[in-house]
């Protein structure tokens, strides 16, 4: 075996340690027993890059390594004869038995984290099934009030999904050991599905609000009075001031997204005139008569 783990792991010197990372994990990848089973080559390979990986993983050992202070073991080059003894030892009791270099893993990749994870006193490696990822439409009312739904996925029997209320756009869902089967009696990965919501035709979500739009006649604006206005969670009743203009917004508290506090955000109404479709004649005649004796501006305020 080549006693530099540079050489071993096929990077530069100067090498990143992302580098060095990422140059462990296409190996390791490749060479993992339990992914040859029989191939003593590709398993005495897999020990030497993991040898090698825990030296250049650990900034600190790379340090001392490069100092000369240890070798490709993590043994004191002083006292050599005497300490790699000990470091070619298995077992938990082994002074120099570090699993430290897998750690940083965690961040990176989690399932390849867990590809590497040891059976106790272990020789073999246990591998984590990989995660399998899927994304899922759903429709704007179920991500806001919840669901229950099948998912029928590839290669696989269909999957019982709850949908909490308040789901948003992008979020993923985890069900766990619903992924691909685990290698060497290692636990299966996990269903990742990502939650695409559909957009409503009048709602749009703000945070944990709702907004909308509503139409109001003529009549409603001026007079007030009370309307009929969809929530997410049913239409309720609300009262309209007199004299109400378009874009005056009005809230109806609680009927917004659930929350994890236990509550609900809340829903706002902007209001907008609507004037009948069809022209009518006593209407224009109206206002004819209304504009001549009460005249006024609304935009003397916007002049320049």
């Amino acid at each position: 075996m080549s006693q530099d783990p540079y050489e071993l792991l096929g990077v530069k010197r100067d090498a990143s340690q992302k580098d060095i990372q990422s140059a462990f994990r296409k190996l390791a990848k490749k060479l993992h027993p339990d992914l040859n089973p029989g191939d003593r080559h590709a398993e005495e390979r897999f020990k030497e890059i993991s040898t090698a990986y825990e030296i250049l993983g650990d900034e600190g050992k790379r340090g001392r390594f490069d100092r000369g202070e240890i070798d490709m073991t993590g043994a004191e080059r002083a006292q050599r004869s005497y300490y790699r003894d000990y470091a070619s030892a298995s077992g938990p009791e082994n002074p120099y038995h570090n699993s430290a270099g897998f750690a940083d893993f965690g961040d990176a990749d989690n399932s390849f984290a867990n590809f590497f994870s040891r059976r106790a006193g272990g020789g073999r490696m246990r591998s984590h099934g990989q995660d399998r990822r899927f994304s899922m439409q759903v429709d704007f009312l179920e991500a806001i009030n919840g669901t229950r739904t099948e998912v029928k996925l590839p290669d696989g029997p269909p999957l019982d999904v709850q949908i909490p209320p308040g789901t948003r756009d992008g979020q993923t869902l985890r069900l766990r050991g619903k992924g691909e089967p685990g290698i060497g009696g290692g636990p299966p990965g996990d269903a990742l599905i990502e939650i695409r919501v559909s957009p409503h035709r009048f709602f749009t979500r703000d945070g944990d609000d709702i907004r909308l739009e509503l139409p109001i006649s003529l009549g409603e604006a001026v007079l007030g009075g009370k309307v009929r206005v969809p929530t997410p969670s049913g239409p309720v009743n609300l009262t309209l001031p007199p004299h109400s203009n378009t874009g005056k917004v009005l809230r109806l508290k609680g009927k917004g997204v659930a929350n994890r506090g236990g509550g609900h955000g809340d829903v706002y109404v902007s209001l907008k005139i609507v004037l009948p479709a069809n022209p009518d004649e006593r209407l224009t005649s109206l206002m004819k008569e209304w504009e001549t004796s009460h005249p006024y501006d609304p935009r003397k305020n916007m002049e320049a």
